[in-house]
Protein backbone atom coordinates (compact mmCIF):
# COMPACT_ATOMS: atom_id res chain seq x y z
CA UNK A 1 0.00 0.00 0.00
CA UNK A 2 2.82 2.65 0.92
CA UNK A 3 4.69 2.10 -2.40
CA UNK A 4 1.77 2.48 -4.36
CA UNK A 5 0.43 5.56 -3.17
CA UNK A 6 3.96 7.19 -3.05
CA UNK A 7 4.37 5.96 -6.63
CA UNK A 8 1.20 7.46 -7.63
CA UNK A 9 2.66 10.66 -6.04
CA UNK A 10 5.11 10.88 -7.69
CA UNK A 11 3.67 10.49 -10.89
CA UNK A 12 0.74 13.16 -10.46
CA UNK A 13 3.89 15.40 -9.29
CA UNK A 14 6.16 14.79 -12.49
CA UNK A 15 2.59 14.97 -14.46
CA UNK A 16 1.92 18.78 -14.05
CA UNK A 17 3.53 20.92 -16.35
CA UNK A 18 6.18 23.42 -15.43
CA UNK A 19 6.76 25.65 -18.89
CA UNK A 20 6.64 29.04 -17.77
CA UNK A 21 3.79 29.91 -20.38
CA UNK A 22 1.30 27.91 -18.11
CA UNK A 23 1.54 30.45 -16.01
CA UNK A 24 -0.27 34.36 -17.04
CA UNK A 25 0.46 37.78 -14.75
CA UNK A 26 -2.56 39.24 -13.61
CA UNK A 27 -4.03 41.34 -15.97
CA UNK A 28 -3.02 45.50 -15.07
CA UNK A 29 -0.92 44.81 -12.54
CA UNK A 30 2.32 46.23 -12.41
CA UNK A 31 3.76 44.83 -9.16
CA UNK A 32 6.28 42.26 -10.45
CA UNK A 33 4.90 38.11 -9.60
CA UNK A 34 6.86 35.62 -7.71
CA UNK A 35 5.96 32.59 -8.77
CA UNK A 36 8.10 30.28 -5.96
CA UNK A 37 7.72 30.44 -2.39
CA UNK A 38 9.86 29.10 0.01
CA UNK A 39 7.77 28.64 4.19
CA UNK A 40 8.18 27.09 7.41
CA UNK A 41 5.75 25.10 9.10
CA UNK A 42 5.23 27.09 12.70
CA UNK A 43 2.23 24.61 13.63
CA UNK A 44 3.64 21.19 14.53
CA UNK A 45 6.96 22.91 16.67
CA UNK A 46 4.11 24.37 18.73
CA UNK A 47 2.26 21.20 19.04
CA UNK A 48 4.65 18.28 19.19
CA UNK A 49 8.06 20.12 20.14
CA UNK A 50 11.04 21.86 18.31
CA UNK A 51 12.72 18.59 17.25
CA UNK A 52 9.82 18.14 14.59
CA UNK A 53 10.82 20.87 11.82
CA UNK A 54 9.77 21.41 7.99
CA UNK A 55 10.66 23.49 5.67
CA UNK A 56 7.75 23.86 2.71
CA UNK A 57 7.92 25.12 -1.31
CA UNK A 58 4.99 26.26 -3.24
CA UNK A 59 5.49 26.45 -6.94
CA UNK A 60 2.44 28.47 -8.95
CA UNK A 61 1.70 26.79 -11.99
CA UNK A 62 -1.26 27.99 -13.36
CA UNK A 63 -3.38 31.67 -12.76
CA UNK A 64 -5.07 29.48 -10.34
CA UNK A 65 -3.50 26.38 -9.44
CA UNK A 66 -0.06 25.23 -7.52
CA UNK A 67 2.33 22.28 -6.47
CA UNK A 68 3.90 22.35 -2.62
CA UNK A 69 6.02 20.07 -0.99
CA UNK A 70 7.01 19.60 2.43
CA UNK A 71 10.02 17.82 3.92
CA UNK A 72 11.91 17.88 7.32
CA UNK A 73 11.91 15.67 11.06
CA UNK A 74 9.81 14.40 12.38
CA UNK A 75 8.93 13.86 16.46
CA UNK A 76 7.12 13.21 19.35
CA UNK A 77 7.10 15.32 22.12
CA UNK A 78 9.17 12.79 25.32
CA UNK A 79 6.94 10.02 26.54
CA UNK A 80 5.08 11.06 30.27
CA UNK A 81 7.27 10.70 33.17
CA UNK A 82 5.58 6.90 34.68
CA UNK A 83 6.84 5.94 38.10
CA UNK A 84 5.41 2.91 39.83
CA UNK A 85 6.36 0.65 42.50
CA UNK A 86 6.66 -1.76 39.80
CA UNK A 87 7.71 0.47 36.70
CA UNK A 88 9.64 3.02 36.25
CA UNK A 89 10.20 5.24 32.49
CA UNK A 90 13.82 6.23 32.35
CA UNK A 91 14.72 9.56 31.24
CA UNK A 92 17.00 9.35 28.14
CA UNK A 93 15.76 8.18 25.49
CA UNK A 94 17.09 7.53 21.54
CA UNK A 95 14.85 8.99 18.35
CA UNK A 96 14.77 9.68 15.06
CA UNK A 97 12.04 10.44 12.06
CA UNK A 98 11.27 12.70 8.77
CA UNK A 99 8.42 13.32 6.81
CA UNK A 100 7.37 14.14 3.70
CA UNK A 101 3.75 15.63 2.09
CA UNK A 102 2.88 16.93 -1.27
CA UNK A 103 -0.32 18.31 -2.31
CA UNK A 104 -2.08 20.14 -5.34
CA UNK A 105 -4.31 23.29 -5.13
CA UNK A 106 -7.01 24.91 -6.79
CA UNK A 107 -7.73 28.27 -6.10
CA UNK A 108 -11.11 29.00 -6.21
CA UNK A 109 -11.36 31.79 -9.58
CA UNK A 110 -15.12 32.72 -8.42
CA UNK A 111 -14.64 33.19 -4.97
CA UNK A 112 -10.72 35.09 -4.73
CA UNK A 113 -10.07 37.99 -6.74
CA UNK A 114 -6.15 37.44 -6.88
CA UNK A 115 -4.62 34.87 -8.56
CA UNK A 116 -2.45 32.47 -7.07
CA UNK A 117 -0.96 31.81 -4.31
CA UNK A 118 -3.35 34.29 -2.47
CA UNK A 119 -7.10 33.37 -1.34
CA UNK A 120 -8.72 30.36 -1.05
CA UNK A 121 -8.03 27.04 -1.67
CA UNK A 122 -8.96 23.43 -1.88
CA UNK A 123 -7.35 20.15 -3.24
CA UNK A 124 -5.42 16.81 -2.31
CA UNK A 125 -2.62 15.75 -0.22
CA UNK A 126 -0.87 12.81 0.67
CA UNK A 127 2.16 12.91 3.82
CA UNK A 128 4.46 10.56 4.95
CA UNK A 129 5.97 10.20 8.40
CA UNK A 130 8.57 7.91 9.84
CA UNK A 131 9.18 7.85 13.62
CA UNK A 132 11.77 5.04 15.83
CA UNK A 133 11.77 5.70 19.36
CA UNK A 134 13.80 3.55 21.55
CA UNK A 135 13.44 3.95 25.64
CA UNK A 136 14.63 2.04 28.54
CA UNK A 137 12.51 1.12 31.36
CA UNK A 138 13.32 -0.18 34.95
CA UNK A 139 11.03 -2.94 36.30
CA UNK A 140 10.87 -4.23 39.74
CA UNK A 141 8.18 -7.03 39.99
CA UNK A 142 8.05 -10.37 41.87
CA UNK A 143 9.20 -12.14 38.29
CA UNK A 144 11.75 -9.95 37.10
CA UNK A 145 13.93 -6.67 38.55
CA UNK A 146 15.85 -5.41 36.10
CA UNK A 147 16.55 -2.83 33.09
CA UNK A 148 14.26 -3.22 29.87
CA UNK A 149 14.89 -1.21 26.33
CA UNK A 150 11.50 -1.02 24.20
CA UNK A 151 12.44 0.15 20.64
CA UNK A 152 8.59 1.43 18.61
CA UNK A 153 8.69 2.02 14.89
CA UNK A 154 5.36 3.70 13.54
CA UNK A 155 5.44 3.95 9.37
CA UNK A 156 2.34 6.78 8.55
CA UNK A 157 0.83 7.97 5.82
CA UNK A 158 -2.49 10.07 5.29
CA UNK A 159 -3.89 10.87 2.27
CA UNK A 160 -7.18 13.20 2.25
CA UNK A 161 -8.34 16.62 0.69
CA UNK A 162 -7.73 19.92 2.53
CA UNK A 163 -8.80 23.35 2.03
CA UNK A 164 -7.31 26.69 3.06
CA UNK A 165 -6.39 30.59 2.61
CA UNK A 166 -3.44 31.85 1.78
CA UNK A 167 -2.59 35.78 2.58
CA UNK A 168 0.31 38.02 0.96
CA UNK A 169 1.89 40.86 2.50
CA UNK A 170 3.31 43.09 1.07
CA UNK A 171 3.49 40.86 -1.96
CA UNK A 172 6.73 38.88 0.14
CA UNK A 173 5.29 37.08 3.14
CA UNK A 174 2.90 34.63 2.50
CA UNK A 175 1.06 33.11 5.72
CA UNK A 176 -0.71 29.84 4.58
CA UNK A 177 -3.56 28.70 6.30
CA UNK A 178 -4.55 24.82 6.06
CA UNK A 179 -7.76 24.91 8.09
CA UNK A 180 -9.59 21.84 6.93
CA UNK A 181 -8.15 18.67 6.07
CA UNK A 182 -10.04 15.39 6.58
CA UNK A 183 -8.21 12.14 5.49
CA UNK A 184 -7.31 8.47 6.71
CA UNK A 185 -4.23 7.49 8.20
CA UNK A 186 -2.21 3.88 7.40
CA UNK A 187 -0.36 2.63 10.15
CA UNK A 188 2.22 0.37 10.33
CA UNK A 189 3.68 -0.14 13.54
CA UNK A 190 6.70 -2.69 14.91
CA UNK A 191 7.97 -2.90 18.21
CA UNK A 192 11.00 -4.97 19.63
CA UNK A 193 11.60 -5.74 23.26
CA UNK A 194 15.17 -6.08 24.57
CA UNK A 195 14.57 -8.96 26.39
CA UNK A 196 12.30 -12.30 27.16
CA UNK A 197 10.17 -11.93 30.35
CA UNK A 198 7.00 -12.86 32.08
CA UNK A 199 3.91 -12.40 30.15
CA UNK A 200 1.83 -11.08 32.77
CA UNK A 201 4.86 -8.35 33.03
CA UNK A 202 4.99 -7.84 29.34
CA UNK A 203 1.42 -6.90 29.20
CA UNK A 204 2.35 -4.43 32.05
CA UNK A 205 4.98 -2.48 30.20
CA UNK A 206 2.93 -2.73 26.83
CA UNK A 207 -0.19 -1.20 28.70
CA UNK A 208 2.28 1.72 29.58
CA UNK A 209 2.98 2.54 26.34
CA UNK A 210 -0.10 2.41 24.85
CA UNK A 211 -0.72 4.87 27.18
CA UNK A 212 1.68 7.22 26.06
CA UNK A 213 1.21 7.21 22.48
CA UNK A 214 -2.77 7.01 22.83
CA UNK A 215 -1.94 10.63 24.09
CA UNK A 216 1.18 11.99 21.93
CA UNK A 217 -0.14 10.17 18.80
CA UNK A 218 -3.69 11.54 17.04
CA UNK A 219 -5.98 8.37 15.98
CA UNK A 220 -3.56 6.17 18.07
CA UNK A 221 -6.17 5.09 20.08
CA UNK A 222 -8.49 3.77 17.13
CA UNK A 223 -5.16 1.81 16.22
CA UNK A 224 -4.76 0.15 19.76
CA UNK A 225 -8.24 -1.18 19.38
CA UNK A 226 -7.82 -2.40 15.92
CA UNK A 227 -4.28 -4.97 16.90
CA UNK A 228 -2.55 -6.27 19.79
CA UNK A 229 1.46 -5.33 20.20
CA UNK A 230 2.93 -8.27 20.60
CA UNK A 231 6.71 -8.89 21.39
CA UNK A 232 9.17 -8.29 18.33
CA UNK A 233 5.95 -8.43 16.09
CA UNK A 234 4.24 -5.60 13.81
CA UNK A 235 0.97 -5.06 12.11
CA UNK A 236 -1.01 -2.14 9.98
CA UNK A 237 -4.49 -1.02 10.24
CA UNK A 238 -5.97 2.77 9.68
CA UNK A 239 -8.29 5.44 11.26
CA UNK A 240 -9.68 8.91 10.27
CA UNK A 241 -7.39 11.72 10.53
CA UNK A 242 -6.69 15.41 9.82
CA UNK A 243 -4.58 17.79 9.08
CA UNK A 244 -4.54 21.40 9.66
CA UNK A 245 -0.99 23.37 9.55
CA UNK A 246 -0.07 27.20 9.40
CA UNK A 247 3.17 27.88 7.79
CA UNK A 248 5.11 31.44 6.93
CA UNK A 249 6.59 31.99 4.00
CA UNK A 250 8.57 34.39 1.66
CA UNK A 251 7.84 34.61 -2.15
CA UNK A 252 10.96 34.97 -5.17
Amino acid sequence: MKKSIITIALFVFLSFPWSSRSFCQVQNDTTKTFRNTIRFNITNPLLLGDKYNVIGYERILARHQSISANIGRFSLPKFISINTDSLKLRKKYIDKGFTFAIDYRFYLRKENRYVAPRGIYIGPYYSFNYFERENSWSMNTANMTGDINSNIRLNLNLVGAQMGYQFVIKNRVALDLILVGPGIWFYNVRTRLSINFDPEDESLLYEKINEILAAKLPGHEILINSGKFKKNSSFSTYSAGFRYIVHIGFRF
